[in-house]
């Protein structure tokens, strides 16, 4: 059963692999169920040559590089530094920052948009790529994870730490910050794919086609294709498993700094 549903969910790539191997004019009739011959053809073109009346496809997966890891750097980062601050500092109004951070998870994303527009627009962030990864890199989602590992932490380590003259940063970069990779590796990984496949926040805050991302740009693409004489849906479906390529490489190359760090934590 298992079997069945993984080969379901990896049909729509092996249809995707297989008419990206092949001509254009392949595809009118009955579909091909073996791969062809044209993938590398098909990829140079569409990366070195592209379609017409579209941006060069490199340009939208350099956007996309770009808008991913922005958003997944910067949600690590303001996350880690919250949780750290709201564990290990005493401040007034400590835990109702917590619960204002955690209010917001019940908050569904799209009533978030257009304040958060708003705010884009006013402070001229429109269009460029300040505006495309700044009003994203908050989660209440990692400072909640990371709140709750540090939490974990004995409290007899934090007083040795004291007690060899340790101050907070140290403490932080020294311990905490080692001791939470497993929990960074593995929300790098999610934070990079929910960047990459963002689709609704680079719609509404880009109309210049020099900032579209490669999840924004297929539509261009479809309708550049469609544009022929005959349908290039091989390039659209070339478009698209290079779309698919660096989130399976970041999940790939993660991989084992999961096995590392759950293999630590065993120990």
């Amino acid at each position: 059963m298992l079997l069945c549903g993984a080969l379901w969910l990896l049909l729509p790539i092996y249809v995707a692999i297989v008419a990206a191997s092949h001509d254009a004019r392949d595809l009118l009739g009955n579909f091909p169920w073996l791969p062809g011959h044209r993938l590398f053809a098909n990829l140079h073109h569409i990366l070195f040559e592209g379609l017409p009346s579209a941006i060069p496809v490199w340009r939208m997966l350099l956007n996309s590089l770009l808008m991913a890891l922005g958003i997944s750097l910067g949600k690590l980062v303001i996350s880690i530094l919250s949780a750290y601050a709201i564990v290990y500092f005493r401040f007034p109004g400590r835990m109702i920052a917590f619960w204002l951070i955690f209010v917001t998870l019940m908050l569904p994303v799209e009533v978030r948009f257009f304040p958060t527009y708003r705010i884009a627009a006013d402070l001229h962030l429109l269009n460029s790529y300040a505006g495309l990864i700044l009003p994203l890199i908050a989660s209440a989602t990692a400072t909640f994870l990371f709140r709750q590992f540090f939490m974990t932490l004995p409290q007899d380590l934090v007083d040795a730490s004291r007690l060899d003259g340790a101050g907070p940063m140290r403490f932080f970069f020294d311990m905490a910050l080692p001791l939470s990779r497993t929990n960074i590796a593995a929300l790098f990984v999610l934070e990079f794919v929910y960047g990459w496949n963002q689709y609704l926040w680079p719609l509404l805050t880009t109309t210049h086609p020099g900032y579209e991302t490669v999840v924004m740009g297929m539509q261009g693409v479809i309708s550049a294709a469609n544009g022929f004489a005959v349908p290039q849906w091989n390039q659209v479906m070339t478009v698209a498993l290079l779309a698919l390529v660096p989130p399976v490489l970041v999940v790939l190359m993660m991989q084992r700094v999961f096995i590392k760090g759950f293999t630590e934590t065993g120990k």
